[in-house]
């Protein structure tokens, strides 16, 4: 009698046969040599044409639809990147000539005001001169005025001194020599020595 014993292991499916003969051979033959299993990686031919089918279904819609909506969305993101440079520049521009007005206002204004220091400058020392050519007039005048009256007094002094000498130098040479000299001698010689010991 003949028993058929079969096992699977995966893909693969093993069938042997027993024999009860007096040999006690088995035979053994494996279903993969009465068929072939189907190769798992490669896929069918209709799943070929469908994976293609679905492809340039997909292909056709980003085409028609997808691609000018995305091309339109980058053209307004370009567009307006580009939009926000130029009004960067612009605002930079406008900012570099604020800056520039700005440095030439304070330009003339340190010119001004250096104008108007010069000018207080002069006006003071103009009034500072003006004060001191008074002051130093005054003082002229007051030194010359003081000067007068020096010499008004030495004037004065000097005929009293001369004629307190004149008389002391009379009444001496008349004790001495025992007659009473000319007056008029006697001043011009005491005037004489006056004016020599001035100098």
């Amino acid at each position: 009698m003949r028993v058929l014993v079969t096992t699977q292991q995966g893909q693969l499916l093993e069938v042997r046969v027993n024999a009860d003969d007096a040999a006690g051979t088995e035979a053994t033959a494996t279903e993969s040599e009465t068929a072939s299993a189907p190769n798992p990686i490669a896929p069918e031919g209709k799943e070929l044409i469908w994976g293609a089918g679905s492809f340039l279904v997909f292909l056709v819609i980003m085409r028609v639809y997808l691609f000018p909506k995305l091309k339109k969305g980058m053209d307004a993101r370009y567009t307006g990147i580009r939009e926000d440079f130029e009004q960067a520049d612009a605002t930079r521009q406008a900012a570099q000539s604020d800056v520039a007005k700005y440095e030439a206002a304070l330009a003339d204004v340190r010119a001004e005001a250096a104008g108007r220091i010069d000018a207080a400058r002069q006006t003071v020392d103009a009034e500072r001169n003006a004060k001191i050519a008074e002051a130093n007039s005054k003082i002229a005048a007051k030194r010359a005025a003081a000067d007068a009256e020096l010499a008004a007094a030495r004037a004065k002094v000097r005929d009293q001194v001369a004629e307190a000498v004149s008389t002391v130098t009379a009444r001496t040479t008349q004790l001495a020599v025992g007659k009473s000299p000319d007056g008029s001698v006697v001043r011009e010689a005491v005037q004489q020595v006056m004016q020599s010991g001035a100098r």
